[in-house]
């Protein structure tokens, strides 16, 4: 399980596991339980390469989003 601390969102961590390239697990701790369980739901079996070029750069305030901050949270990951 990856924890990741994002910044400048509701949200005061992100897990979620990579299985095989693909986002298993996804959960928001804090921020909007209901868009974000969602989120979660969505994302479920998607590539980490597809869930990055599809929320990076999705702003909501301060310059980033909760979904954006998924992104940087999977970008870390590559080697």
């Amino acid at each position: 399980m990856v924890r990741y601390q994002p910044e400048g969102v509701c949200a005061r961590e992100i897990q979620f596991e990579v299985v095989d390239g693909k986002l298993r697990n996804v959960r928001f701790i804090g921020g909007c339980p209901g868009n974000l369980s969602a989120i979660g739901k969505l994302v479920e079996g998607m590539p980490v390469e597809e869930a990055i070029a599809k929320f990076k750069g999705n702003l909501c305030r301060n310059g980033t989003s909760c979904v954006d901050q998924l992104a940087k949270a999977l970008e870390a990951l590559r080697p």
